[in-house]
């Protein structure tokens, strides 16, 4: 975490400035360390709210009768009533009205796309900018962290009724931190050998620093919370084996399974999935000189993709030393689904944009290394099915690009190691499992929630699902008794 000089803790009893006075206040930047900078390192690249700029954000907060912000907000986290303890400098309560709502705030204040979800409805949108509620909640769950001893603890050491969760990723996690709070025994199963999922080998440090996550599961196992890592169901256990073991079980695997091409030249040396160049980099620590994990690295690295992999994946590139590093994508700067900041960052970062631009085949030297990435031009006609304009090929466009490595990040689909060793289990055509509205899978008593339901998304998406489904697995195993029939 990023250190900064302790400020003077602003009073507790404030007075509260008039609705005229919030809408007077400009939202306020985040601090962020230089460009040319942080290009060659992993440090973090947003270095936090001061104590004094988040108070002042949190004065913006209008305290809306009916805050359209909780309705954007996948956790619903109260986001109203923490900020205005923010702005009364009791930032204590602040963190503990936080932490009620959300398990892993650290995380989600800093990799949520809050832009399209509490930040874009706020009413303060109609006239100017947002509440920026995600800096808001990352500075205040920092405080959390980082003042351990002042947080209550929910500790339930004489938890008897046994749950398994399968995954630690951000569904898994945020499950386990409610289960556990509402008196379960709690064991989390991960096939890794470090918890948290896509947080630790998919965001890279420069996003979202692993100490972070430690420190996030840390708390989840001091509230009694057991991970047992390097356990990969459908080979260490059966899915069946766990039904056995415990009253319920709720599976968050997420979608890791990569998706690739389909062009010539795929399977030459030089071409990496997004999820193994990630992983090798953010799990591994293949960044660093004392890994054991070795990493390609070239001076020109194409990235396929416009999403928020594959930004991550072309500013690694570029920390690993890529002097020119590219990404390729099929529609326009308008079209990038990234977040608006990770484009920016990346823009700032000296990493060029090729749109309108779609790989037909990765190019090969005498040695079978990749030398370059032959694409065709596109153009925007008519909305697909997604609604997005269909990118169209320009007939006789086609032009290299050259480069060392080619780092594919179009997506991921539905691992089938877990359900293609549970026959009972439904899944649909595309290998994601099925589950009602509860939650439930076809299994009695095993659920499912996150990307191996939905399909790859958000973690905060991932998230929601596992408070939801915490909630409904709870309702399963406890059913709210029947009133008594009334006499006569």
């Amino acid at each position: 975490m990023t250190e900064r000089v302790p400020e003077e803790r602003p009073p507790l009893e404030r007075a509260h400035p008039t609705p005229k006075e919030r809408m007077a206040i400009e939202r306020h930047a985040m601090p962020e360390r230089p460009a040319d900078l942080r290009a060659h390192d992993f440090s973090e690249v947003n270095m936090g709210y001061t104590d004094l700029l988040a108070v002042a954000e949190a004065e913006r907060c209008l305290q809306c009768k009916k805050p359209t912000c909780i309705d954007g907000c996948p956790v619903r986290v109260n986001i109203p009533r923490f900020i205005d303890l923010l702005a009364k400098g009791d930032v204590h309560a602040a963190a503990e009205s936080l932490l009620d709502d959300n398990a892993l705030p650290c995380v989600t204040g800093r990799v949520c796309p809050q832009e399209t979800q509490c930040e874009g409805l706020c009413l303060r949108r109609k006239k100017g900018k947002p509440v920026a509620i995600g800096y808001l909640e990352r500075y205040v769950a920092d405080w959390a962290q980082t003042h351990p001893s002042e947080m209550t603890r929910h500790d339930h050491p004489d938890a008897t009724r046994a749950v398994a969760i399968v995954g630690s990723g951000p569904a898994g996690l945020t499950a386990a931190g409610e289960l556990a709070r509402l008196g379960y025994a709690v064991t989390v199963f991960e096939a890794f050998h470090a918890a948290g999922g896509v947080l630790v080998y998919g965001i890279p440090e420069f996003r979202l620093p692993k100490d972070i996550v430690a420190r996030e599961v840390e708390r989840l196992v001091a509230s009694g919370v057991t991970i047992e890592k390097n356990s990969v169901i459908g080979k260490t256990f059966t899915l069946a084996e766990l039904r056995e073991r415990f009253e319920a079980v709720f599976l968050a695997v997420g979608a890791g399974l990569p998706v690739f091409m389909n062009v010539p030249g795929e399977n030459l040396k030089g071409v990496y999935s997004a999820n193994e160049y990630l992983t090798r980099v953010n799990l591994m620590g293949a960044w660093t000189r004392d890994s054991d994990t070795p990493v390609l690295r070239g001076p020109r690295v194409a990235v396929v993709g416009g999403g928020n992999v594959a930004m991550d994946s072309v500013r690694t590139a570029r920390r690993l030393g890529a002097d020119e590093a590219t990404i390729v994508y099929r529609r326009g700067h308008d079209e990038l689904p990234a977040r608006a900041e990770e484009v920016h960052h990346a823009e700032e970062e000296g990493i060029r944009f090729e749109l309108l631009a779609a790989p037909v085949e990765v190019l090969a030297d005498e040695g079978g290394w990749v030398r370059a990435l032959r694409c065709i031009r596109m153009a925007l006609g008519e909305p697909d099915a997604s609604g997005r304009a269909r990118p169209e090929p320009i007939a006789g466009s086609e032009f290299e690009i050259p480069c060392e490595i080619v780092v594919v990040a179009i997506g991921t689909r539905s691992n089938p190691l877990l359900t293609s060793t549970a026959p009972d289990l439904a899944v649909n055509e595309w290998g994601y499992i099925e589950v009602d509205e509860t939650g439930m899978t076809s299994m009695p008593g095993v659920f499912a929630g996150g990307d191996i339901v939905r399909g790859a998304a958000t973690v905060i998406l991932a998230m929601g699902d596992g408070k939801r489904v915490a909630a409904a697995m709870d309702h399963y195993l406890r059913p709210v008794e029947a009133e008594p029939t009334p006499a006569g």
